[in-house]
C-alpha cells in the first residue's frame, strides 16, 4: 500500500516534465528503456571503460526555470523499489552535474517555488575485458585463441522493479593491423604467413565499447623464392641466382639444377624406369651457374625453417624455363675492304658454338686465309668474329670469288658447318 502510494505521487509532479531534460555529454553510447510495465521509458547512457570496478558515469540536469532553483537528485535502489536520496543543492544556474556515478537510475528534481520538473535516466559503466593467445601453430596452420568478460546492462521496471538485460550485441574479430581476419572467437588460419606479426583481439558492443588484446605471433613457416638473371642467351651464359625467400633459415638452402628439358621428355618416351633428371644439387644461399650447353633448364630451390620443435619446407621454381640457345653460325657472301669503314672485314655471327674454324680459298683452291678460336667463353664478345680484312700476305687480295669452309662445334654438341661462295669487292 505504501509503494502504491509513492509511486502515484511521482506520477503527480509529472505536469512540469518537458521544461527540463537530462543529458550525458561525457556517454558514448546511448539507448531507450523498454519497461515491461511502466508506461513512460528513460533514456539510458552507456560509459565505456576497462576498469570493472570504474565509475565515470556523468549526468546534467538542464531547465528553463529561473532563479534560484533547488536541485535534488535520488538514485533508485532496486533492492526496495524505491528512489533514496543522492545529492542535494541550491543554484541560481540553469543546470547541474553530478559525476562519478555507478550503474542505476537517476531522477532528477528541479523545484522554484511551486514549480517541480523531474526527469530521470539511467547510467551504465560498460566495461570488458578481452585476453588473447596463441593456441597452436605448425607448418599447416596456427589457431588463436580469445576470451573476454564483460558486464551485463541490468535495468529494472518502475513499476514492479522486474529486471531487464540491454542487448549489447557483442561480437569479436580478430585483426592483422587494419585488416579483419576472422569473427570467430577461436580461429583457425591454413597457409600460415611467412613473418612474424601482430593479431589482435577485438571485442566490441553496439555502444561502442571495446576492449583489445595483442597477441604476438613467431611464424614457423617459410616462402621460397628467387630470381634469376640472365634467363636466356648463348652459351656459356652465366646465370646469377638471387634468393629472396622469407624466413628461412641460412644455410639450409637446396638448388636443384635439372637436365635440359627436351633431353629429360626425349629419354623419358618408352623408359621402364625413371629417369634421372637432376643436373646438380647445389646449397648455397644465392648460387651463380654457368650453362655450358645449349638447352632449356628448369630449376627449383627448396627452402627450410628449422626450430627446436618444426622443420618447415617449401619450395619454388620459376614460371618460365632459363633458355640458353641453339648453336648456329652465319656466314655473310659479300664484303667490301675499300677502308670506307662500312663491312671493311669479312665478319660471321654465331651462337652458343664451343669452337670454330674458318679456311678461306681462291678459285684455284689455294687457302688464302685461316681462322679458328677453342673453348669459347665470352658470349658478349664471341658471338661476331671479323675473320678475314681482306689482305693476304700483307698484301690487299684481288676482287673476285672466294670460297669459304666453315667447321665447328657447338654447346649443344651439335656439329655446325657452312660452305659457299665469298664475293670481294674494293670499288667505292
Amino acid at each position: 500500500m505504501k509503494r502504491s502510494l509513492y509511486l502515484a505521487g511521482i506520477l503527480i509532479l509529472f505536469s512540469q516534465l518537458l521544461n527540463a531534460q537530462i543529458t550525458a555529454p561525457q556517454s558514448t553510447g546511448s539507448d531507450v528503456t523498454q519497461y515491461p510495465a511502466f508506461s513512460e521509458n528513460d533514456d539510458v547512457f552507456i560509459f565505456c571503460t576497462t576498469d570493472s570496478t570504474a565509475e565515470v558515469g556523468a549526468l546534467t540536469v538542464s531547465t528553463a526555470l529561473e532563479g534560484t532553483k533547488t536541485f535534488l537528485w535520488e538514485k533508485y535502489n532496486e533492492e526496495t523499489a524505491i528512489f533514496e536520496f543522492f545529492v542535494q543543492e541550491s543554484s541560481d544556474a540553469a543546470s547541474h552535474q553530478i559525476s562519478n556515478l555507478g550503474n542505476g537510475c537517476y531522477r532528477a528534481t528541479v523545484t522554484l517555488e511551486s514549480t517541480t520538473n523531474i526527469y530521470r535516466a539511467w547510467v551504465f559503466n560498460n566495461w570488458t575485458l578481452a585476453e588473447g593467445s596463441v593456441a597452436s601453430s605448425d607448418c599447416e596452420s596456427f589457431s588463436l585463441a580469445g576470451a573476454f568478460r564483460a558486464t551485463t546492462l541490468t535495468y529494472y521496471d518502475l513499476s514492479d522493479n522486474t529486471p531487464v538485460d540491454l542487448f549489447k550485441d557483442v561480437k569479436v574479430q580478430w585483426l592483422d593491423g587494419s585488416e579483419v581476419v576472422s569473427t570467430l572467437l577461436n580461429p583457425e588460419f591454413f597457409d600460415p604467413p611467412a613473418e612474424d606479426g601482430n593479431f589482435t583481439l577485438r571485442v566490441y558492443d553496439k555502444y561502442g565499447c571495446e576492449a583489445r588484446s595483442t597477441v604476438a605471433y613467431e611464424s614457423l613457416v617459410t616462402q621460397a623464392s628467387f630470381t634469376a638473371n640472365p634467363m636466356e642467351g648463348e652459351a656459356p651464359l652465366i646465370v646469377t641466382f638471387t634468393n629472396t625467400s622469407r624466413n628461412a633459415t641460412p644455410g639450409y638452402y637446396e638448388w636443384f639444377f635439372y637436365r635440359d628439358m627436351d633431353e629429360i621428355t626425349e629419354e623419358s618416351q618408352g623408359a621402364s624406369e625413371p629417369v634421372d633428371s637432376i643436373l646438380i644439387v647445389a646449397y648455397d644461399d644465392s648460387p651463380v651457374y654457368t650453362y655450358q650447353n645449349s638447352g632449356r633448364y628448369l630449376v627449383k630451390l627448396v627452402a627450410k625453417k628449422v626450430t627446436q620443435t618444426h622443420t618447415c619446407v617449401d619450395t619454388f621454381a620459376l614460371e618460365k624455363l632459363i633458355v640458353v640457345d641453339t648453336s648456329s653460325v652465319v656466314v655473310p657472301n659479300v664484303f667490301t675492304p675499300n677502308g670506307d669503314g662500312v663491312n671493311d672485314d669479312f665478319v660471321i655471327m654465331f651462337k652458343s658454338m664451343k669452337n670454330i674454324e674458318i679456311t678461306i680459298v681462291n678459285r684455284w683452291g689455294k687457302r688464302v686465309h685461316y681462322w679458328k678460336s677453342g673453348d669459347i667463353q665470352d658470349p658478349e664478345n664471341a658471338r661476331t668474329e671479323a675473320v678475314w680484312d681482306g689482305n693476304i700476305g700483307g698484301q690487299k687480295a684481288s676482287p673476285g670469288v672466294y670460297y669459304y669452309d666453315v667447321v665447328g662445334r657447338g654447346r649443344d654438341g651439335r656439329k655446325q658447318t657452312k660452305h659457299g661462295f665469298l664475293h670481294l669487292f674494293r670499288d667505292k
